[in-house]
């Protein structure tokens, strides 16, 4: 990984950090994508001290996923500051917390785990392609199994259960990059998928247990989850490995091949989630922008995250 660059979101903590320091003892350079840039201070600084890497292998950028407008400004930032993206690792992300939504008005799973990524992903494509050979990889969740897509209440107004959302947010990941992998055929870059499996990390944070049996659970994790290292092998793997080059659209657990379920890799729904997902985020106001001399000017309302196309 000597002389690549890797956009590690979420690298603070857990899987996220534990891939940061093993790209770095690949020699790699990481930029650590994260919400709250104090902790991620303080975890540059352990990565660093465990890894002996030096300093400028590791930056530090502010990025909430929760916010469009800090999505843009992030990407504006490295497209103005960086010659080159090697590697985009989609790595953040909340597990089911309760019931809230983003500054956007999304719900805050799916604002997240699914629309903060797609909008990151889309806003760095053009400085991947001119990168390439460069990769997009995107970390999911084996719970995809336990949801579908429900295009009338993408943002759960009508119903709402925590462990449905980010089943319902890794679903979304893995159509997301079917479908980006078949649009990135042919430019150099490649989109993959993995599901890390059971993690010690503090994504949990949100679920109650019981104090008497929190003992057990700790005894119980330690033997039985993995370690954020083991987590993150595959993560890694999928970055900077030769063996998956110009692999494309593929999900792996413990850095193998895996048999997704239809749902995960239909091409209908997939299309359809890309895009009413550009509404959502507001690309499509872009492309209609761009189009002062067409007769039809499509203008986009966001009221709670709903987003409405009027054409006149």
């Amino acid at each position: 990984m000597m002389g690549k660059t890797v956009i590690v979101t979420g690298a603070n903590s857990g899987i996220g950090k534990a891939t940061t320091a093993l790209i770095l003892k690949q020699r790699g350079r990481v930029i650590m994508a994260c919400r709250d840039t104090e902790r991620a201070e303080v975890a540059a600084r352990e990565i660093l001290s465990a890894t002996g890497a030096h300093g400028r292998q590791l930056a530090v950028k502010p990025l909430d996923l929760a916010s469009l407008t800090s999505v843009h400004a992030f990407c504006e930032d490295i497209i103005k500051e960086e010659p080159r993206i090697d590697v985009l690792i989609n790595n953040a992300g909340i597990y089911q917390c309760p019931y809230s939504k983003t500054e956007d008005g999304f719900e805050m799973q799916f604002g997240v785990n699914h629309l903060g990524h797609f909008l990151l992903t889309t806003l760095l494509l053009d400085l991947l392609k001119r990168s390439a050979p460069s990769r997009v990889v995107v970390v999911s969740s084996k719970l995809y199994k336990h949801a579908h897509i429900n295009f009338e209440d993408l943002n759960s107004e009508h119903d709402y259960d925590k462990a449905f959302a980010y089943s319902r947010s890794k679903l979304a990941n893995l159509l997301f990059t079917s479908e980006l992998a078949r649009r990135l055929q042919g430019t150099g870059v490649t989109a993959n998928s993995l599901t890390p499996g059971i993690v010690r990390t503090n994504l949990g944070r949100h679920i109650h247990i019981p104090g008497l049996a929190k003992p057990l659970f700790s005894l119980v994790s330690q033997g039985l989850f993995k370690s954020p290292e083991e987590g993150a092998r595959t993560s890694v793997y999928l970055a900077c490995s030769p063996d998956v080059e110009g692999v494309q659209g593929k999900c792996f657990a413990d850095c193998h091949p895996q048999v997704l379920l239809p749902k995960a890799t239909d091409t209908d729904v997939a299309g359809k989630l890309w895009d009413i997902s550009e509404v959502m985020v507001g690309i499509t106001t872009i492309f209609w922008m761009s189009c002062k001399n067409n007769s039809s000017v499509a203008t986009l309302h966001n009221s709670g995250g709903a987003m409405q196309k009027e054409f006149k």
